[in-house]
């Protein structure tokens, strides 16, 4: 069995390393490259801690697919910069973040990591299908959005979630364990469970709104008690199930939301994910002398060189 299959959430990755690091860092030129180090010097980390085999980057070519609005129409509203009717709407990015994310590309180009994305798909529903489909090594997924959890699996083989919500100093190695019991959600089914609590309790960063007056802490009572939400759904349409009147009440108010917005937190498992190159870890850049001139250019060499000396350090078999 070879190192794991890592692959890293882009947005989620490069936003933090924008907001870590000062404008400061700049290009030869005087453009800002603070979220090109940061990322960088994230990917090198990761390189060096998990050891992967095989490693892919996951890009949102859609940010806030037509399926998701279709079904709650205020996913991700607030977000908005620009709306297209011609693909997807511009997201409201800081300005000097937009023109850092070809220069990322570039440098995982020129160094032989793939990328991967799917039409009309988040990062979320990459990462998702990525996972679902391995048959063969560990996946270890890098995120900071909590939405991922529910992928964490054992079976056929296991997934777990590095969480660096909090930094990539503080992160967090969720397995199926681990998610029930900081969630409280069913051991049995802990990777659906956490979707459907997030289903329960909303998500104000995405527009989700979730059942009015529940918050996690009753949704997580809720999931354990009942196990699913078609469990609890049973129940509320049960007279004599035992639901307490108020939770009934909130629940019943919230009917035509539940009806529709599952398929807005679960994650895809089947979307048509196309990678840049083959996801294998190349132990040296592919293209070397293109990797040093973005190197020079955007005054990284630095970050770069810790990148090289990750992918060059041997990687551990078991």
């Amino acid at each position: 069995m070879t190192g794991p299959l890592l692959i890293l959430d882009g947005a989620s990755l490069w936003f933090r390393a924008y907001y870590a690091l000062p404008e400061s860092f700049t290009s030869k030129d005087g453009r800002p490259v603070n979220a090109v180090r940061g990322f960088t010097d994230m990917v090198a980390s990761l390189i060096t801690r998990h050891q992967p085999s095989r490693l892919a980057v996951c890009l949102d070519l859609d940010w806030r697919p037509q399926f998701r609005v279709d079904a709650v129409p205020s996913y991700k509203a607030h977000r908005v910069a620009a709306e297209h009717e011609q693909g997807p709407d511009v997201e409201e990015v800081p300005d000097t973040l937009t023109p850092q994310v070809p220069m990322i590309l570039d440098v995982l180009a020129a160094a032989g990591i793939a990328t991967a994305g799917a039409p009309g798909c988040e990062a979320d529903d990459v990462l998702g299908t990525l996972a679902a489909r391995e048959r063969e090594d560990t996946v270890v997924v890098v995120s900071g959005d909590r939405d991922l959890l529910q992928v964490v699996s054992d079976d056929p083989v296991p997934v777990r979630v590095l969480y660096v919500g909090r930094g990539l100093a503080k992160a967090e190695l969720f397995g199926p364990a681990e998610v029930a019991e900081k969630y409280g959600v069913p051991a049995d089914r802990p990777g659906p469970g956490y979707a459907e609590l997030a289903l329960l309790r909303g998500d104000p960063s995405d527009g989700l709104p979730g059942v009015k007056g529940v918050g996690e802490k009753t949704a997580s009572a809720l999931m354990l008690e009942y196990g699913s939400v078609a469990a609890l759904r049973d129940a509320v349409a049960d007279p004599s199930s035992g639901l307490a009147k108020g939770i009934r009440a909130k629940l019943t108010a919230a009917a035509d939301y539940l009806d529709s917005a599952l398929p807005v937190v679960q994650v895809l498992t089947d979307a048509d994910v196309t990678l840049s190159r083959s996801d294998v870890l190349p132990g040296a850049p592919v293209d070397p002398d293109r990797l040093a001139a973005l190197a020079a250019d955007l005054a990284i060499e630095t970050s770069v060189g810790r990148l090289v000396k990750a992918m060059a350090a041997p990687r551990d078999t078991v």
